[in-house]
């Protein structure tokens, strides 16, 4: 599909086609990477993980962090004081 590079204010832009969006998975208002190469630019879907909440994060959590009062960091592999 061939379309034209228009003027938008003082920058370029190009619009993008429905079926081309529903080909490539994108969405509007979703978050794109650009990568140019020459002759070329790419327009890739950012690569973004779903926010979980602090609750989610915490579901499995059974309350208790260090059993035996103390954690064992191992041994020193540098200039620490122990």
């Amino acid at each position: 599909m061939e379309t034209n590079i228009q003027k938008w204010g003082n920058s370029s832009a190009v619009r993008l086609p429905k079926p081309i969006l529903k080909t490539a998975n994108i969405d509007e208002q979703d978050t794109v990477v650009l990568l140019a190469r020459k002759d070329e630019i790419i327009i890739r879907k950012a690569n973004r993980r779903k926010h979980i909440t602090l609750k989610e994060r915490m579901k499995d959590w059974d309350g208790v962090y260090c059993t035996d009062g103390e954690l064992d960091w191992g041994e020193p592999v540098g200039e620490e004081v122990w």
